[in-house]
């Protein structure tokens, strides 16, 4: 454009100083969009004065003033016209003071060659902004503008925003939406909502688009061999500010996930993953995971599990067939038993797949901790807070199974990992979220290798580990009980009589001397009762728990003596 801004200034300063405008004014923008070739560049002419000097296909004027109340002409010349006799369209307009209009050129002008030739027209809406109606959102109207498009609705996927616009048919606008300013995914559909005729990124965020107000028009053709070749189909953004229109990229489909190595066969210590024909991990080592990536959305593609080294997928170890839904997060956990012996029991390799993943906390305050139970030889298993009084957080998991997140304070916890009757604690853990600063993070915590190495290859010992969005190496949780070497300083744990209608007697053995700490806590995690013995003997031994200020209800009694936690289950009957 031939110095358009100091052609606007001029043509403004000349309206000003007409009398007609003592009369007002009125602010408008003019889009270009009629995707005939005949006029890909053209002059608008305001009255008999050229407003917009080779104006392009997919250009806008920026906002400017125009006279209100009197009539006047908007003239549609050929490219380098010098008046606007003959004109290729001229419509006339009253415009009401102080209000702000948006005016879009649309449509054919030479009906050869186009189907269908929709006649060229300038559409105009008032009630425009210049800006967003408050600082925090972005402002968007919609224009459809395109000639061989059917009605549409337009649905945001990326954040779940849904129906945005309801049946939109070609020359309408669709009013304001205020939407917070964030990157969105905008499907545009036909009128049943069930066929996509494409979608697009609208990333207001990203673009710096806060607190700013646009147009967004549907532009070109659907179909380009039946409008002599024109320009295709797409969604494109009018700023205030004018100039070329902003294409949206057209979107393509992507969903988020991670892959986590938690097979503790021999077999299986270091493998490479390939994502279709592409290696995805190179050399991915057992108790290690990938960060979350990108990973194709809407259409089939195999994880191959193959030997480390590997050059190809052929011969693969494990193929699995997935087709992922755009816009999802997944966590993917290679488990199980590749070799056909050595390991009992010899739980099949699988990949198990959470569908609901999280990179980070739904609070700012909070851990989110998802817990997958991957221990081919554990029980069915609680895991129970006893540091801070949580209780029980996970009922009955067995082997591959996931339990949704718990959205945690963050703090310092003890995990017991016991059987599923809660009576017999399988291991202790530590889970240090304040220490290892994780507020605000969201974590897989791993139930890992075997409870008994020995019938299972002397393969790893079991452990507790955490597993990070950015993935790399677990983060082993404390084990206070010594699994390993199967040591128990605590045996013959009960309590009697159970059910008790108040006081009950506390039994147990220990094999060396040792501090007692003995806490009664009621299933939601609350502790009502605690109590240390200072160090006693080596022995068998009874303790007197003076509960008859309990009511009935099923209490969780725990025993700390040197490395072992144990917890037993009382039944209170009043």
């Amino acid at each position: 454009m031939k110095n358009l801004r100091l052609f606007i200034q001029l043509v403004i300063l000349a309206l000003l100083l007409s009398p007609v405008l003592a009369l007002g004014q009125a602010r408008l923008q003019v889009i270009h969009n009629s995707a005939d070739a005949v006029a890909s560049v053209v002059d608008v002419w305001l009255n008999d004065q050229l407003l917009l000097d080779d104006f392009a296909f997919r250009t806008a004027s920026p906002f400017i003033d125009a006279p209100a109340g009197v009539d006047f002409d908007v003239v549609i010349q050929p490219a380098n016209s010098t008046d606007t006799t003959n004109a290729l369209a001229r419509f006339t307009y009253n415009l009401t003071d102080g209000e702000t209009y948006i005016l879009v050129a649309n449509g054919i002008v030479v009906p050869t060659g186009y189907n269908p030739a929709t006649p060229f027209n300038i559409y105009v809406t008032a009630a425009g902004r210049e800006a967003a109606n408050m600082p925090e959102n972005s402002d968007v109207l919609v224009f459809h503008g395109s000639t061989d498009a059917p009605t549409v609705d337009i649905v945001e996927t990326g954040v779940g925003a849904g129906l945005l616009v309801d049946n939109l048919s070609y020359s309408e606008f669709a009013g304001y939406l205020e939407l917070p300013t964030a990157d969105y995914v905008l499907a545009v559909q036909d009128e049943t909502g069930s066929v996509t005729v494409a979608s697009y990124d609208a990333p207001l965020s990203t673009l710096g688009l806060q607190g700013a107000a646009m147009t967004i028009v549907a532009s070109g053709f659907l179909d380009p061999s039946a409008n002599n070749n024109g320009p295709a189909f797409g969604l494109f953004v009018a700023l205030p500010s004018g100039g070329e229109l902003v294409e949206l990229p057209v979107h393509t489909p992507q969903a988020r996930l991670q892959v986590i190595h938690n097979s503790a066969d021999a077999a299986a210590s270091v493998v490479d993953v390939w994502l279709n024909d592409q290696l995805l991990l190179d050399d991915f080592a057992f108790r290690t995971a990938s960060p979350f990536i990108d990973a194709p959305a809407g259409v089939d593609f195999d994880v191959v599990i193959q030997p480390a080294n590997s050059t190809d997928t052929t011969n693969a170890l494990a193929r699995f067939t997935y087709n992922l839904t755009d816009g999802g997060k997944y966590i993917l956990v290679a488990n199980g038993i590749v070799s056909s012996s050595g390991y009992s029991p010899s739980q099949a390799f699988d990949i198990y797949v959470f569908d609901q993943a999280r990179e980070e906390a739904s609070q700012s305050t909070n851990t989110d901790v998802l817990v997958f139970h991957g221990s081919t030889d554990a029980p069915v298993v609680d895991v129970i807070e006893v540091l801070a009084g949580a209780g029980t957080i996970v009922d009955n998991l067995g082997y591959g199974e996931f339990a949704g997140y718990l959205e945690l304070p963050t703090a310092n916890y003890q995990l017991n990992i016991t059987d599923e009757t809660g009576s017999t604690v399988v291991a202790t853990f530590n889970a240090p979220l304040a220490d290892l600063g994780l507020q605000g993070q969201a974590l897989t915590l791993v139930a890992s290798g075997f409870l008994d190495p020995a019938a299972n290859s002397n393969g790893p010992e079991f452990g507790l580990f955490a597993v990070l969005p950015s993935g790399g190496d677990f983060v082993t949780l404390g084990n206070t009980t010594n699994v390993a070497t199967n040591r128990l300083d605590i045996t013959n744990l009960m309590t009697y009589p159970n059910p008790s209608n108040g006081s009950t007697h506390l039994t147990f053995s220990i094999q060396q001397a040792s501090e007692l700490k003995i806490s009664v806590h009621s299933m939601n995690g609350q502790v009502v009762y605690q109590e240390n013995t200072g160090v006693i003997p080596a022995g068998t031994h009874q303790q007197l728990l003076p509960l008859n200020q309990l009511p009935s209800g099923l209490y969780l009694v725990n025993l700390v003596a040197g490395n072992t936690n144990q917890t037993t289950k009382l039944q209170v009957i009043k």
